[in-house]
């Protein structure tokens, strides 16, 4: 177990790693160095017609896992032992001749449509399973959450950090040539699959955002001619829009904390200010007021401060002030301008888009302002969304040309594993949900 932990050390950014079975809690300041190196044999099939289903899984999470970039598959070719039974005894040695660090075993067995899956983890290296064992029921239509679930599962316990493969990013879908393209709103895995979409492409659509425990969608349409804010029920596909006096432009939205209010920018005459406006009551509250652009807003963990964007001071900055407005104190002091402020998961860091020399880049810096970082640099790079744990950020990327087209990537924030998520369409303003319960 030391052996495994003490290698961690190299794999993550910041914040404890945590042994399953002990105190151990170590600080985390270096970079990627050499990825955790694991065996995950083919799940077991413990009855018929389960074959299929076991092995899709158990190369999901070996997808899920590799994919992050801190751990290295060793490949079946490699083995020494082979699993033929999930209650077998596990032979270490064997394991530890081709140095895998850890180990991976798992069954699934099909009643109907219905399934359970199991799993194991083992320290190769101190011979012992990290935690108990556990298993997951479901359907057979619902394999791929399985999957995700025991990959986190494993993330974590290596780890120490929640994971985040079981969740979905809500986005903008886009086809067509540039000058002409149609939009609509879609949902999909983390991982680009299972792609549905949720309105069709009649209208311009902008800036979905995800309700903190991922029922309800926000976003920005043209449909009335001016931008207006509607809130969709995910299920269900109903809709509800935020009302607006005539005139009045509403962008840039996001949930609450609690999901019961909205705060957003206003354009009225001329001038853009963040309001709030509660879903029950439709009671809007006003939070800044200035002659300046402000707008971008978004809400700290614990709902106390808000990240937001403005030109107050003669360029696009980063600010953060009460989540009930008041004075505002500036974060972002770099060359360049920054915008599309998005305050992490866990509470350390603010991600951003910035522009400056004619690039743009995904960056993160502390809530202070210190420690910024650049973690991409393209043509054109915006829109970051934070993963439920806060390690990784999705972004959209636009390429250069009139046939310029539009794709999602992620990266660790360690500025590492730099991914394009796969999709068949072009895709843009990703906004990743949390955790599936």
């Amino acid at each position: 177990m030391k052996r495994l932990m003490t290698l961690l050390v190299a794999l993550l950014l910041a914040g404890p790693v945590m042994a399953q079975s002990g105190p151990l809690r170590l600080t985390i300041t270096d970079g990627v160095i050499e990825p955790i190196t694991f065996a995950a044999p083919v799940f077991q099939a413990e009855t018929a017609g389960a074959e299929q289903l076991a092995s899709d899984i158990s190369r999901l999470v070996v997808q899920n896992l590799a994919g992050t970039g801190l751990f290295r598959e060793i490949p079946s070719g490699a083995f020494i032992s082979q699993i033929s039974s999930f209650s077998q005894p596990v032979s270490f040695p064997d394991w530890r001749a081709i140095n895998a660090q850890a180990l991976v075993t798992g069954a699934v067995a099909v009643n109907g449509t219905q399934m359970t899956v199991k799993f194991r983890l083992y320290d190769v290296f101190s011979g012992q399973e990290l935690g108990q064992g556990l298993q997951f029921v479901g359907t057979t239509d619902g394999w791929r959450r399985m999957g995700h679930k025991v990959a986190d599962a494993v993330y974590s316990r290596i780890t120490g950090e929640g994971g985040y493969f079981d969740s979905r990013v809500v986005f903008v879908a886009e086809s067509g040539p540039k000058d002409n393209r149609q939009k609509r709103l879609a949902i999909m895995d983390y991982d680009g699959a299972n792609v549905q979409f949720l309105t069709d492409s009649s209208t311009i659509v902008l800036a979905p955002r995800f309700s903190p425990n991922g029922d309800r969608v926000l976003f920005t349409s043209f449909e009335s001619g001016f931008p207006r804010i509607n809130v969709l029920n995910v299920a269900t596909v109903g809709r509800q829009q935020l009302p607006t006096a005539p005139g009045e432009m509403a962008f840039s939205p996001r949930f609450s904390r609690d999901g019961q209010s909205v705060i957003y920018s206003l354009s009225n005459g001329g001038n853009t200010d963040i309001y709030r406006t509660d879903l029950n009551t439709g009671q809007h509250s006003r939070l800044t007021s200035a002659p300046s652009i402000e707008t971008a807003p978004s809400l700290s963990p614990d709902g106390s401060q808000i990240v937001f964007e403005s030109d107050r001071s003669g360029s696009q900055q980063l600010y953060i002030m009460s989540a009930n407005g008041g004075e505002a104190r500036r974060i972002s002091f770099g060359p360049g301008r920054y915008g599309t402020p998005v305050w992490s998961p866990r509470g350390d860091l603010v991600a951003f888009t910035k522009q400056n020399a004619g690039r743009f880049h995904i960056g993160v810096m502390r809530t202070d302002g210190s420690e910024e970082r650049l973690l991409t640099s393209s043509f054109l790079d915006e829109g970051p969304t934070w993963s439920p744990n806060g390690r990784v950020i999705m972004f959209s990327r636009e390429t250069q040309g009139a046939a310029g087209s539009t794709s999602l990537y992620s990266v660790d924030i360690s500025g590492r594993n730099l991914r394009a998520v796969p999709l068949q369409s072009g895709a843009s303003d990703p906004s990743w949900g949390p955790l599936q319960p």
